[in-house]
């Protein structure tokens, strides 16, 4: 390119080249915009400039420039970092497969940015950004930073952002980002944090943001202010450290709002402190290293489910949501570690097959854990109950399992054919399935006080006379009520009329306490 060729602002920008020195070509006394060729940038960048000086340090800094024409920098190696700020792009920069020192593009307009596969040893940085079409970064490896702080970028029904398998070696900042299209992250890798405070991402039927199977070495930050209109999906991915949405919105009525099925978070996954549903939450199969929280959010996707925890594991599990949540609740083969809830905000469909917990931080009486377990609608399961069971053990409160046994045995029940369902109703009303003991006593005292006084006032008669021993009526009420002893009093004498059907049921009675009394106790000792 000939120097001739060059109008001021180029010439200009030629001459600061090797140095360094920042052009800045806006007029502050006239409105004009000064234009500069992409031709012109791209011949300095590919060493068409003069050669430096011992000591120089070339770079291109541009400031408040058009750039005309098209920017192809596809396969170059540029040596020297580039900023161009508050520049507009007649066209869409080409980066693929370049080598990049550091790009920076500060407060600049574009049509989009192409830049798959790109190489940059330090940062990308497009902060305050408007683009009007996607920013490419597929299989891009940027070394440190990429810096998408308060930009705007708007391709609706497309991918706004797409960085496949991008490799970051530093942080992703997207405070206050604002897109219209997906944002597509998927089996990238960052070695910092991911921090999309503040940021708006609108894409209404389809992915807000796809960043499954990512890899990210610190922090991955939704809060807070963050908003989203369609599916977050981070399923399959790693965060080495927490993951918080506290304060977040997520948006996407009718279908699946945060998938994030198959997670590994090092630390504390947080979707509590005012983080605000609309659809579902899917976080079946993640493993928390410490604590995963609801504490205080609002979970809305009525009549379907709006929480699906299966075989979800950690330490802790935070459930005290703002207020009930909106929709089934699913936390099948989950391990909750201590589980926290509160009565007041208990879903009313929730599913606890096979879900395992090593303590309730609120277990209160067995009675209303008992209500707790039977808001599920998966029918009977005996899990459920005897988990619980475990529970209260644990704590010492023997009185409270047996409660919750004896529940499980009335839940049982009512599956039964009708003829197990009555022989239940008598081993529940004499003995509580064998878990209410005392019943049997206060049923035997009861039974001989009955038989003492009616055989007292009217003593059978003797079998022989002169050989019968003298006639005591507890003694022989005892003989009929108590199957495995005898006082000799029954078979001495034999009893007529109202005091013959007496004896009967009094017998009869006896098996009915004796046989259910032994399967309580054998149900019992089974369930040590």
């Amino acid at each position: 390119m000939r120097l001739d060729e060059l109008d001021a602002a180029e010439r200009q920008l030629w001459d600061s080249f090797a140095q360094g020195t920042a052009v800045d070509v806006r007029d502050g006394a006239s409105s004009a915009e000064s234009s500069v060729r992409a031709d012109v940038i791209a011949a300095l960048l590919l060493g068409a400039g003069a050669d430096p000086a011992p000591g120089d340090r070339p770079a291109l800094r541009l400031t408040g420039a058009r750039i005309t024409g098209g920017l192809d920098l596809r396969f170059a190696e540029v040596a020297v970092p580039v900023v161009l700020a508050d520049c507009r792009f007649d066209e869409v920069p080409l980066l693929q497969g370049a080598r990049i020192r550091e790009l920076a593009l500060p407060g600049s307009s574009l049509p989009g940015l192409a830049a798959d596969t790109v190489q940059i040893e330090g940062r990308l940085v497009l902060t305050r950004c408007h683009l009007t079409g996607p920013l490419v970064l597929n299989r891009a490896q940027i070394n440190g930073d990429l810096d998408l702080r308060d930009s705007v970028i708007t391709a609706p029904g497309s991918e706004a952002i797409s960085a496949v398998h991008v490799a970051i070696g530093g942080d992703v900042l997207c405070t206050n980002l604002a897109l219209q299209g997906g944002f597509r992250i998927s089996g990238g890798s960052v070695d910092g944090e991911f921090d999309l405070e503040g940021a708006f991402l609108s894409n209404p039927g389809g992915h807000a943001l796809d960043a499954y199977h990512v890899q990210i070495t610190e922090d991955l930050t939704f809060h807070p202010g963050f908003r989203a209109e369609g599916r977050i999906i981070l399923s399959g991915a790693t965060v080495s450290a927490a993951i918080g949405f506290c304060g977040a919105q997520l948006n996407n009525p009718g279908d699946v709002a945060l998938e994030a099925v198959d997670v590994s978070v090092a630390r504390n996954f947080d979707l509590g402190q005012g983080l605000a549903v609309v659809g579902g939450v899917k976080l079946d199969g993640s493993h928390i290293g410490t604590q995963l929280s609801f504490r205080d959010a609002t979970l809305t996707h009525p009549d379907d489910t709006a929480l699906s925890l299966r075989l979800t594991q950690a330490r802790e599990t935070d459930l005290r949501t703002q207020r009930p949540i909106d929709g089934t609740v699913d936390v099948r083969n989950a391990q909750l570690g201590t589980l926290y809830d509160t009565p007041d905000t208990w879903p009313t469909d929730l599913r606890l097959a096979e879900a395992t917990y090593d303590s309730l931080a609120h277990p209160l009486a067995a009675a209303e854990r008992v209500a707790w377990l039977r808001r599920g609608t998966d029918g009977y399961l005996p899990q459920p109950y005897e988990q619980l069971t475990a529970a209260y053990r644990r704590l010492g409160h023997e009185d409270e399992a047996r409660t919750v046994l004896l529940a499980k045995q009335r839940h049982r029940r009512s599956t039964l054919p009708p003829h197990s369902r009555a022989w239940g109703y008598v081993q529940d009303g004499t003995v509580g399935y064998g878990y209410r003991p005392l019943r049997a006593g206060l049923w035997l005292i009861a039974l001989l006080a009955c038989g003492a006084i009616f055989f007292g006032v009217h003593p059978p008669a003797p079998l022989e006379a002169g050989k019968a021993p003298p006639f005591n009526a507890v003694f022989y009420t005892l003989d009929l009520l108590v199957p495995i002893i005898s006082f000799g009093q029954e078979p001495a004498f034999a009893p007529r009329d109202i005091g013959q059907w007496l004896a009967y049921g009094l017998i009869a009675a006896g098996w009915i306490l004796a046989t259910t009394v032994t399967a309580g106790i054998s149900r019992a000792i089974a369930r040590q």
